[in-house]
């Protein structure tokens, strides 16, 4: 006899930003995994950010970074019998050229740094470096050349891989960022993006059920 969920998807509870994802939905499949998926709805999107909470009034915590064609994510393991907020919200950029570990820098700016809302990928981070570092870790460095970013996502395309994903975030205005090497990104290409955010979805809250 199939389990009982002890808890069920709850409606809208509020709403924060301008609803620019209304497909935007939650679902809990067993007592402490929820699913979330939203439409593949916008060309222009370099992707989105998944996002929850436990208190309404945040601060919010990010799941992950997507890219701009995943439509679904799986939030596991949840903590029983709480309740817990989730949004999204679409971001947009201008990205790098793409380099190796050890290989040349992508291109040098040219001129002054210029809005990424209005200048589109003239405002693309420049002179993009990957060079390894102690203890397996790659360091990057970068010219920021966007006046308006908040913030960027260094991105990884490994071998064989069909496009590149999001694996770092780092505040506005830095110009360098250090990530771990992971088995099977040998040979990998990276590239960095210069980011900001779109509005956030509708607010999406439920309750997860007793574990076991």
């Amino acid at each position: 006899m199939p389990r009982k969920l002890a808890a069920v998807l709850l409606a809208v509870a509020f709403v924060s930003g301008c609803g620019q994802e209304p497909g935007f939905t939650a679902k809990l499949t067993d007592p402490v995994n929820v699913d979330l998926s939203w439409p593949d709805d916008d060309a222009n999107v370099a992707g989105r950010i998944v996002e929850y909470t436990t208190d309404p009034q945040g601060p919010y915590t990010i799941l992950q970074f997507v890219p701009p064609r995943q439509t679904t994510y799986r939030h596991p393991d949840l903590m029983p019998e709480t309740r817990f907020y989730y949004r999204i919200r679409p971001f947009y950029g201008a990205v790098s050229g793409a380099v190796t570990v050890s290989g040349p820098a992508s291109a040098a700016a040219a001129g002054p740094p210029v809005s990424l809302r209005t200048d589109g990928q003239a405002a693309a981070p420049a002179a993009f470096r990957a060079e390894p570092a102690p203890e397996d870790m790659v360091r990057f460095s970068w010219t920021d050349h966007s006046s308006d970013e908040d913030g960027f996502l260094v991105e990884i395309k490994k071998p064989g891989a069909d496009g590149f994903v999001p694996i770092e975030v780092s505040d506005p205005g830095t110009t360098s960022a250090g990530l771990a090497s992971m088995p099977g990104e040998e040979g990998a290409s990276y590239r960095l993006r210069a980011f900001y955010y779109g509005p956030a979805s509708p607010v999406l809250d439920l309750v997860s059920g007793k574990d076991g």
